[in-house]
């Protein structure tokens, strides 16, 4: 039965989805004004590996996953670069596909742009005004009026006196609170801006989430996820917009994601301290990065860091070398035994424990190591359930010869190693173990490693090359 912690009750709740059989799911994307870094990368993968598991347990799930194309952020560098904000956007869209695709992260089934709803956010909004929990302010924009939500402060667990207290600094004469939050911003001269009751003008940043998963999942819905950034103000924000609107409940489960830390401080673009991710697939392969962002518990901070990555290369390496050289087809026949198998349930439903998860993949490794040279029958029906049980993490999806002779970024090239290797194998026939030995030292030099089967020698990439 599976057990996810929510954010919002601070325990582990048993999963019962709205529609039996079905899930509903809404997390937070990019804001288009830049490539996406590993911090991104890991709030994606984790929810990749979520939708993975529960389709793999048979829910049918519907994964919307937005895009903000307009916001402050967005003009300030479209005009930075002296361009559209539209054209903007579109340049680090197509790039989030292109990252997406690398690493192999399942497609949201929708994938909602700001800049599409802003009808609905305008519904919505006037009828936040017609309720009384929003007003224009003496600037003529429209905010929400934090105080007239009771629960506020509820799902980042923070009093509504401290957050006041907290807030004081940053005092706007334009509206009542300093926690109140904009709703509508009426437009500036040169600004994007659409037209609405109130005016010319754009919408506040944390209405445009509520509208497009109203829209496209209902009042309420199973479970909303994002980064713990996230969870104030912007999900708060959602939250209490949301249900003031509708006068129901927003979301069952509150789902949060870790930070990806260096040097101890949270990676972001304000710090300057990050790495996007197409610079880290520069020197390592995405199933790295994919097990880095898991083999920590997803609510847990991860530390970045060239040993850990290191070490996160190794790991994966070790997998697929579990799997090399066996000739695993779509015959073969899963493992009867299901201990395997229901020891990567128990971890996954317990809030999705992956790093219990992959101690399995690990212990299924080494049984398959075992039994190769004696039960080579035993050793494929477990290997195909390797197989399907990592996939289910998005981890063994390459062709294993494939992945442990990766190049990128290496400047070697594969023609020389492969001739390197026929001459050693010239010098193996006719028994010249001392120029045999000279080139395998010379490939080692180069980070390549050798290993001599019976079906012939085959090579890898060293991890720490």
């Amino acid at each position: 039965m599976l057990k996810i912690y929510n954010t919002l009750s601070k325990q582990k709740e048993i999963f019962k989805p709205i529609v039996p059989g079905e899930v509903g799911m809404y997390v937070c994307g990019i804001t288009a004004y830049d490539y996406s870094h590993i911090g991104h990368a890991r709030s994606f993968l984790v929810f990749d590996m979520v939708v993975r598991y529960l389709r793999y347990r048979h829910f049918k799930v519907k994964y919307v996953r937005n895009i903000t194309d307009i916001d402050d952020k967005i003009i300030r560098r479209a005009e930075e670069n002296q361009e559209s904000f539209s054209a903007l956007t579109e340049r680090f869209i197509q790039a989030l596909y292109e990252d997406s695709q690398l690493l192999n992260i399942v497609a949201p089934d929708i994938e909602p742009r700001a800049t599409e709803y802003i009808p609905q956010m305008i519904e919505m909004i006037q009828q936040l005004l017609d309720k009384g929990y929003a007003y224009v302010g003496t600037s003529g924009d429209i905010y929400y009026d934090v105080h007239h939500f009771k629960s506020y402060g509820c799902l980042s667990h923070r009093a509504l006196d401290d957050l006041q207290a907290g807030a004081r600094i940053d005092i706007n004469e334009a509206k009542h609170s300093p926690l109140d939050f904009v709703l509508w911003k009426m437009a500036k001269v040169s600004e994007p801006s659409w037209d609405s009751p109130w005016g010319k003008g754009r919408p506040g940043w944390h209405i445009e989430c509520s509208a497009m998963s109203l829209k496209n999942l209902g009042e309420t819905f199973d479970i909303h996820g994002g980064g713990a950034d996230l969870k104030f103000p912007h999900h708060e924000n959602e939250r209490a917009q949301s249900e003031a609107t509708t006068a129901r409940k927003f979301v069952n489960i509150w789902m949060h994601v870790g930070f990806v830390q260096q040097d101890k401080e949270k990676m972001s673009k304000s710090l300057g301290n990050f790495l996007t991710i197409r610079d880290f697939l520069k020197n390592y392969s995405p199933e790295v990065l994919r097990y880095f962002t898991i083999v920590s518990h997803y609510r847990s901070p991860i530390e970045y860091s060239l040993e850990n990555m290191d070490s996160a290369a190794k790991a994966v390496e070790r997998l697929y070398r579990a799997i090399r050289g066996l000739a695993i087809t779509s015959e073969i026949v899963l493992a009867a035994d299901t201990s395997f198998e229901n020891l990567f349930n128990q971890a996954m439903e317990d809030d999705f424990n992956t790093p219990e998860a992959i101690a399995v993949l690990f212990d299924l490794a080494r049984e398959i190591n075992r039994l190769r040279e004696n039960d080579l029958k035993r050793a494929l029906s477990l290997a195909a359930l390797l197989i399907k049980l990592a996939q289910v993490l998005g981890l063994l999806y390459q062709i294993p010869e494939l992945f442990l002779q990766n190049l990128a970024g290496k400047g070697i090239d594969r023609e020389e190693i492969e001739k390197l290797i026929s001459q050693r194998n010239e010098a193996r026939r006719t028994k010249n173990w001392a120029e045999a030995d000279k080139i395998r030292q010379i490939l080692a030099l180069r980070g390549i490693l050798l290993e001599d089967t019976a079906t012939g020698t085959v090579w890898e990439v060293s991890a720490t090359e």
